[in-house]
C-alpha cells in the first residue's frame, strides 16, 4: 500500500497523508510537474482527472476537472505559492463552477507536498490545512480522505511505467 499513514489534527486544522515509493524524488516530482501522468492519479480511479491548465511555477495555475461514473463533472483549481523541485510545491486548491471559475461555496485549502529521500526510496508528504474546522469537517465528510487514499494508490503503476 502507498499509503503508510493520515493523521486529521482538529488543533491544527490539517489533515496529512504520508506515501512512500520506491522510485526515486526527482521521478516522483514527476507525477506532479507533468499534467498527463497527474491526470493518471488525482482523483479515485471511477473519477479521473482531466487538467485543462497545468502552469506548476510561483503563481501558476491549474485547472482540472473529474469525471465520474455517470458523467458528472467536479471542477477544481490550483494556484501555485512556492515551488522548490523536486523537493517541495504548495498551493492553494479550490472548487470551481462549470466554467472552471473559482466558486466561493466550498472553502480554500492550502496543500504542501514534501518529498523526501528515504532508504526505501522516496516519502511524500501532503498536508492540507483548512480555514475553519467546520470546513475541515466538512471536506473529510465529503470523502476527502479515502478519496486521497484511492488517488495515491495509483502512482505506483505510474511509477512503474518510467
Amino acid at each position: 500500500m502507498t499509503v503508510v499513514s493520515s493523521t486529521k489534527d482538529a488543533e491544527a486544522l490539517s489533515l496529512e497523508i504520508v506515501s512512500e515509493f520506491s522510485a526515486t524524488p526527482d521521478r516522483v516530482w514527476q507525477v506532479w510537474e507533468d499534467a498527463r501522468q497527474l491526470e493518471r492519479w488525482w482523483g479515485p480511479p471511477e473519477w479521473p482527472a482531466t487538467f485543462v491548465d497545468h502552469d506548476v511555477r510561483v503563481g501558476g495555475r491549474s485547472s482540472y476537472f473529474m469525471t465520474g461514473p455517470d458523467g458528472t463533472k467536479a471542477h477544481g483549481w490550483w494556484e501555485f505559492v512556492a515551488v522548490d523541485a523536486p523537493r517541495s510545491l504548495s498551493f492553494d486548491d479550490g472548487f470551481a463552477d462549470d466554467t472552471g471559475r473559482p466558486t466561493d461555496s466550498m472553502p480554500v485549502t492550502r496543500a504542501v507536498v514534501r518529498i523526501e529521500e528515504v532508504p526505501a526510496g522516496t516519502r511524500m508528504t501532503i498536508t492540507s490545512t483548512f480555514p475553519t474546522l467546520e470546513a475541515l469537517e466538512q471536506l473529510v465528510a465529503m470523502g476527502m480522505l479515502e478519496g486521497m487514499t484511492l488517488a495515491l494508490g495509483q502512482i505506483d503503476a505510474i511509477l512503474a511505467d518510467a
